[in-house]
């Protein structure tokens, strides 16, 4: 699918969002002191927008799109398309899927609990925890935990290596320990620059990762299970494993020269803490919600987590603007060969937004995926229409709701 296929359309599509949401500004959403936000029902005219959204995506191939948008109190969720295209079955709300770059978010909480704890210091080197850090990547400066959860420390991203064009069918069959990982990023000049600024990179969460194995001597995985799934009763969360996916997990899929490639479980993921956790939308809104209302980690380090105010990427979390509260949704992006998922939820928990899809079939596109800029717009743009301010009441439907 070429990008001028879907410009167009999606320009209509962003139009018809804008308008709600400058329906939603009217009725008070504008800077200075905020009265109480009234939350939209999820019948409201967003539903017809996602649904058209999916729409597109599915005309142009994607296997599937699972979307949840909890509001207050409500809830709407939709499941579009099929589990695998060799054998279709209907895609369930409840089906797993790769969620990428979230899994940072997870990694994240699991390093802040060990600062809570009193185990690490965010300032301190990284070698003070990982001995072999300086020996294997050759840092040109010191670098710090705080600056891995940024992405600021200017390291290297291993991915270029790694789901190359020409290895990804070895990606898929072979599995690469963190430390391999590290490694391979260390094989990658590290260049010194005056002002290291932001700078993404997944090679900071595979030492975050290590730091975390190192100081708990179990497997970032077990971590995760212990931090995060367990206390959250999150069922369909897991980290990618040997073996065979979950039954009723929705299949990614590449486009490798002439041939279709099913990439639904690499061995690659295995135990990566950059990207190879699965997980479904439900989860994922149910671990945003719990993390913002403080229920993981302590409201003070929630507080660090979302600063500093000038970037958008704090420690672990990704944030937008909430044109409802003049505050922030937060959550992250991940885009890994074949999924691309987008998750926001705003500052108080109660609104949220997960989308998540199969992506069309198409060549690996280093850098992330124009489709997932496009859910990543699509979904700010949501959920800055799903509040209004004042006594009035919902906002009214304004784009309607299909039957």
């Amino acid at each position: 699918m070429s990008v001028a296929s879907t410009r167009a359309p999606f320009r209509r599509l962003t139009a018809a969002i804008v308008a709600v949401v400058l329906a939603a500004a009217t009725g008070g959403c504008s800077p200075g002191p905020q009265p109480p936000v009234q939350p939209v029902s999820p019948d409201s005219g967003y539903r017809a927008m996602l649904e058209q959204f999916s729409k597109r995506l599915l005309d142009d191939g994607a296997p599937a799109v699972l979307i949840q948008i909890r509001v207050g109190g409500d809830e709407w969720s939709a499941a579009y398309g099929v589990r695998n295209l060799a054998s279709p079955s209907r895609t369930e709300i409840t089906d797993p899927v790769h969620v990428g770059g979230i899994t940072k978010s997870m990694v994240a909480v699991c390093v802040l609990k060990l600062a809570e704890e009193g185990k690490l210091e965010l300032d301190a080197p990284v070698s003070t925890y990982l001995p072999e850090f300086n020996k294997v990547m050759h840092p040109p400066g010191p670098v710090t935990v705080r600056q891995l959860l940024q992405h600021r420390s200017g390291m290297p991203s291993v991915d270029g290596p790694l789901f190359d064009p020409a290895t990804v069918r070895k990606a898929l069959t072979t599995k690469v320990s963190l430390a391999d990982l590290l490694a391979m990023a260390g094989r990658i000049s590290w260049q010194a620059k005056l002002a290291q600024g932001f700078e993404y990179s997944n090679s900071n969460y595979i030492a975050l990762a290590l730091i975390v194995e190192h100081l708990s001597g179990r497997r970032i995985g077990e971590v995760i299970s212990t931090d995060i799934i367990q206390p959250l009763g999150l069922s369909e969360t897991l980290m990618t494993a040997a073996g065979p996916p979950p039954s009723s997990m929705v299949h990614g899929y590449i486009a490798l020269g002439r041939n279709q490639l099913d990439v639904t479980y690499p061995a690659a993921q295995i135990d990566n803490a950059a990207g190879g956790m699965v997980s479904s939308v439900a989860d994922v809104n149910t671990f945003y919600r719990a993390l913002l209302q403080n229920r993981l980690l302590k409201p003070d380090t929630i507080t660090q987590m979302e600063s500093p105010l000038y970037a958008r990427y704090g420690l672990g979390v990704v944030r937008w603007n909430d044109l409802c509260t003049n505050d922030f949704y937060y959550g992250h992006p991940g885009d890994v060969p074949g999924y691309g998922t987008i998750a926001m939820t705003s500052a108080d928990g109660t609104r949220q937004l997960t989308m998540a899809v199969a992506y069309p079939p198409e060549p690996l596109q280093p850098g992330g995926t124009r489709i997932l800029h496009q859910m990543e717009s699509v979904a700010e743009d949501t959920l800055n229409a799903t509040c209004q301010t004042g006594p009035t009441g919902p906002l009214n439907n304004a784009a309607g709701s299909p039957g």
